[in-house]
C-alpha cells in the first residue's frame, strides 16, 4: 500500500540507499528486468534489452534503481505495483524537483533519459512518449558544465603521474604511504596514455585485462566489456614497465596487506579490496587537484587524449577516434581495428613521449 511523504523523509533518506539493486525491486519490476536481459537462443529471440552491451544494461539498471530508492526515500513506493507503473507523472515530477536540488541539470536530464530508456525495456508495450517529451524539455534548458577550465593536455597528466611516484618513493613516511603514492602515480600516468573508460579502467585484472605479452604490458579488453562491444587491445608505453613492476611487485602487496590473492590491479590503500569505480573515479579527481590544481575526472582524460591528438597528431588522421576506441561503422573488419588501435597507440605514444624527452 502507498503513503504519502511525510516527516519522516529525512530520517528516510539517511536509511535507504541512492539506488536500489535490482535484487531489491518491487517483485514485478525485477522478474519484468530478468526477462529484458534474457540472452537470445536458436530460432528464439532474446529479451528487450538483450542486444544491449553488459556495461549499457548496468547503467541503466543503476539509474532505474536511483528512481526506486528515490521513491522508496519518500515513502511513494508501491511494492505490489507492476513493472514501470510507477513510472507516472507525479512521481516523474518530484524525482525531477529532487535531482534538481542536488545534481547539475546535465546529469538531471540524464537521469530521466535513462529512466526512459529503462522503462520501455522493462514494459516494451507501454507508451511513455510523455517523459521522452518531459526529457526533451529538460535537453532545451540545461547548461553543461564548461571543459575549457579543466582542458590539461595529456603531458601535463602523464609528467604529474611520474612525479608522484618520484616523490612517493624517495620522501614517503612510511610503506603504506609509499604504495599509495606508487599507486596514484601510475594511475594518472597510465590512464592519460590509455584513456579507457572510467568503468573498464577500474575493472583491470593482472594476467587478464592487463597482462605481460613478451615483456610489454597490454591492456587487453574482451568485446562484452566494451561499449562498442568489440574487442580492444592496446599495448602500454614500455617505459612505463619500470613503474608497473615496482607497483605490482612492491606497492601492490603492502595495499594488499592480509587479504587473499586477488587478480585486481588497483587496490584500496584503506580496506586492501579492489577499488570500486565510483572510488576510483573520486581519487582520479582528488589527485588531479592536488598535483595540477584542476579536477580532471577520468572521463576528462578522454577529452585530454582527442585534444593531444588534435593539436599534435595532424598528419595521421582520426587518430583520436581510435585512441579513443571510436569505431568508424564502416570499418568492419575486426582485425583491421585492432590493427589499427596498436598502430594508434604507437603513433600516440610517440607524441606523448615527444614531450618527456
Amino acid at each position: 500500500m502507498m503513503t504519502g511523504p511525510n516527516s519522516s523523509v529525512e530520517k528516510s533518506a539517511r536509511v535507504y540507499p541512492r539506488s536500489l539493486p535490482v535484487h531489491e525491486w518491487p517483485d514485478a519490476d525485477r522478474r519484468a528486468w530478468e526477462d529484458a536481459c534474457r540472452p537470445g537462443a536458436r530460432l528464439k529471440p532474446g529479451g528487450s534489452a538483450s542486444y544491449l552491451a553488459p556495461v549499457s544494461r548496468e547503467d541503466f539498471a543503476r539509474r532505474y534503481g536511483a528512481f526506486l530508492g528515490f521513491l522508496q526515500r519518500t515513502r511513494r513506493l508501491e511494492r505490489d505495483a507492476g513493472a514501470a507503473t510507477q513510472v507516472i507523472l507525479p512521481n516523474v515530477e518530484a524525482y525531477i524537483a529532487d535531482l534538481s536540488a542536488r545534481v547539475r541539470s546535465v546529469t538531471g536530464w540524464n537521469c530521466v533519459y535513462k529512466l526512459r530508456r529503462a522503462s520501455q525495456l522493462l514494459a516494451p508495450t507501454v507508451d511513455f512518449s510523455w517523459l521522452a517529451e518531459i526529457e526533451k524539455d529538460l535537453a532545451l534548458v540545461m547548461e553543461p558544465r564548461s571543459k575549457f577550465d579543466r582542458l590539461v593536455f595529456t603531458p601535463r597528466l602523464v609528467e604529474a603521474g611520474l612525479t608522484l611516484v618520484a616523490e612517493a618513493e624517495s620522501f614517503a613516511k612510511d610503506d603504506l604511504a609509499r604504495a599509495r603514492g606508487v599507486r596514484n602515480g601510475l594511475m594518472i600516468a597510465l590512464l592519460a596514455h590509455r584513456p579507457i573508460r572510467l568503468k573498464n579502467f577500474a575493472a583491470l585484472e593482472i594476467g587478464r585485462t592487463f597482462k605481460e605479452i613478451h615483456g610489454r604490458w597490454w591492456i587487453a579488453l574482451p568485446g562484452m566489456s566494451t561499449k562498442s562491444r568489440r574487442a580492444d587491445e592496446r599495448p602500454v608505453p614500455a617505459f612505463l614497465n619500470r613503474y608497473i613492476d615496482a607497483y605490482i611487485n612492491e606497492s601492490r602487496p603492502v595495499l594488499l596487506g592480509s587479504s587473499p590473492p586477488m587478480k585486481a590491479l588497483w587496490i584500496s590503500s584503506t580496506t586492501g579490496r579492489p577499488m570500486t569505480t565510483k572510488n576510483l573515479g573520486i581519487l582520479v579527481s582528488k589527485i588531479t587537484v592536488g598535483t595540477l590544481g584542476v579536477d580532471v575526472s577520468p572521463h576528462l582524460f578522454r577529452t585530454a587524449a582527442a585534444s593531444t591528438a588534435a593539436a599534435y597528431g595532424g598528419n595521421t588522421p582520426h587518430l583520436a577516434s581510435v585512441v579513443l576506441g571510436h569505431i568508424d561503422p564502416r570499418v568492419t573488419e575486426e582485425h583491421y581495428n585492432r590493427a589499427s588501435s596498436v598502430s594508434a597507440s604507437k603513433i600516440y605514444a610517440e607524441i606523448l613521449s615527444s614531450f618527456l624527452d
